[in-house]
């Protein structure tokens, strides 16, 4: 019997989540569709790898271990050879997102109607955020990637971003750590891609419990955007 593909594959980037790890793969697990899971464990020193040794086996689970922190960047890069589905969804490894969202994410690449789906966290009355320095940096950063590449984004740093497999596949991307977001979103546009928007709901977590974007990130991003807007062919 021949083997057929996953329909929708899960990118989890994974370092240092202990405490959230084995929750989020059951989120992730109990979603209705056919799917696979792409884990890839940047490193972890907190334990996180001896819980994912205990899942590694399971149908439909893939785990990949850097052997040392790479970045959130380079993990999304490693995971994403593996891929063997039509679309994939990059999903972080704490509790921030919910994966019934996922329906919403692909429908719209499923359907045809775009390449890229991003799920926006402010459109969704009841969501909040973890941080206001974190909230208005996303801000900025989103308005700085309408004034530079002419788009219409209302969260470009958002973690749900889903792609075309084969769309995501072209891309050279050279990013490392956070700066994953702006190099991504940044190289699409360029190409002349559409990025459609659906509302999210979103539990943001504090730095005290594990949130690890710093302000020399942000700093990162401007300059990805810049770059790729002036500097890059």
């Amino acid at each position: 019997m021949k083997h057929l593909a996953p329909s929708v594959s899960i990118i989890i980037p994974v370092y240092n989540e202990r405490r959230t790890i084995r929750e989020i793969i059951k989120k992730v697990q109990a979603v209705p569709f056919d799917k696979e899971i792409i884990i890839v464990d940047d490193g972890s020193t907190d334990g996180t790898r001896d819980l994912l040794k205990l899942v590694e086996s399971e149908e439909g689970i893939r785990v990949i271990y850097h052997p040392n922190n790479m970045g959130k960047g380079m993990a999304i890069r490693t995971a994403a050879s593996y891929v063997a589905s039509e679309i994939l969804v990059i999903q972080d490894a704490d509790l921030e997102y919910d994966p019934n969202d996922y329906e919403e994410l692909i429908a719209p690449i499923q359907e045809g109607i775009s390449n890229i789906v991003y799920g926006t966290r402010e459109v969704l009355p009841g969501n909040t955020y973890s941080h206001l320095t974190f909230f208005l940096g996303g801000k900025f950063l989103t308005w700085l990637t309408n004034i530079l590449y002419g788009s219409h984004l209302t969260d470009m740093p958002t973690c749900y971003k889903a792609f075309h497999t084969e769309t995501f596949q072209s891309l050279d991307l050279s990013c490392q750590r956070f700066e994953f977001c702006p190099e991504v979103t940044a190289k699409l546009l360029k190409m002349g891609e559409t990025i459609l928007e659906v509302p999210i709901n979103y539990y943001p977590r504090k730095i005290k419990d594990g949130k690890k974007i710093r302000f020399t990130d942000g700093l990162q991003a401007i300059y990805t955007l810049l770059r790729i807007r002036f500097f890059e062919t």
